[in-house]
């Protein structure tokens, strides 16, 4: 049996061994510079195909940008996809005191920014992308981009006066979040990403009231059609974690898809060198087309 820890090292150099893929097109939805939108127009020359919106991961942590997920945007567009690579604010560079890491996420900043993009999509497609169907939408995310995407899916359930709510479902096809830090709880007991959802949320004297709106496992149902693709390997954010989730899915009268692959750690679902990424492809266009 391979050394896990070995296997995930090799999984994650293949995944960030491909060259940056440059987009067709970019849009600012606002002034900051984070606050941009990468187009992928589809490799297969279709003048109509589904858009499917992607939310990078990386802990929410400023180092990991929109970069590292454009190889798997990229495979996305050869497979016929229209794809928007969303970049959103991250934590700071510098380390809370005591810490070894750059600090996770911005309150309110990162929801703002998903938030923001996703109301401007379909606008800004249609102007920089119009093979985009944005009747059409599938939104997908990895690890932390997948948590964003599993709020963003969920906002008309956020508490009223919340200030990213939506009066009713947004107008997707559904999810597929790739790994995602999906019950905060769980995550949190497993030490997830170096205790990066207690930062994201501004630490602990916050955590209880910020969860509550934004832990995608306290809103629920959405009533949008949700696919959770996760590794059996994954040492990053261990499948317990979509475990938790789909079991607070179930509780709530949500049946949420889940598709385990074994022998699979956290980076193979955004590695077009991986057949996993291949797997995933294939669960959007299960709700793409």
């Amino acid at each position: 049996m391979p050394d896990p820890a070995a296997r995930d090292a090799a999984e994650e150099a293949s995944a960030f061994s491909h060259p940056a893929v440059p987009p067709d097109a970019s849009a600012a939805y606002g002034d900051h510079p984070d606050q941009v939108v990468d187009f992928y127009a589809p490799r297969d020359g279709r003048t109509r195909a589904p858009l499917v919106v992607a939310l990078h991961g990386g802990a929410w942590r400023a180092p990991y940008d929109r970069q590292h997920l454009t190889p798997f945007v990229d495979f996305l567009a050869r497979r016929g996809f229209a794809v928007a690579n969303v970049e959103y604010r991250r934590g700071s560079d510098i380390p809370r005191q005591g810490g070894a890491a750059p600090v996770a996420g911005r309150w309110p900043e990162t929801f703002d920014d998903v938030a923001a993009a996703l109301d401007a999509l379909p606008g800004l497609a249609a102007e920089h992308l119009p093979q985009a169907d944005t009747g059409r939408i599938v939104l997908t995310g990895h690890s932390a981009g997948g948590h964003l995407a599993l709020w963003a899916a969920a906002r008309h359930v956020l508490p009223a006066g919340t200030p990213w709510r939506l009066p009713a479902p947004p107008a997707l096809r559904g999810v597929v979040a790739l790994a995602p830090i999906a019950h905060f709880g769980r995550a949190v007991e497993l030490g997830v990403c170096g205790g990066a959802v207690t930062e994201l949320l501004g630490g602990p004297a916050e955590s209880e009231t910020r969860a509550a709106l934004a832990d995608p496992a306290v809103l629920l149902p959405t009533g949008i059609a949700t696919t959770v693709v996760h590794g059996r390997a994954d040492l990053v954010v261990p499948c317990d974690v979509a475990e938790a989730y789909a079991d607070a899915a179930g509780k709530a009268g949500e049946e949420t898809g889940l598709t385990f692959l074994e022998d699979v750690g956290h980076f193979p679902l955004i590695d077009p060198a991986a057949d996993a990424c291949a797997v995933v492809a294939e669960e959007i266009a299960q709700l793409a087309f």
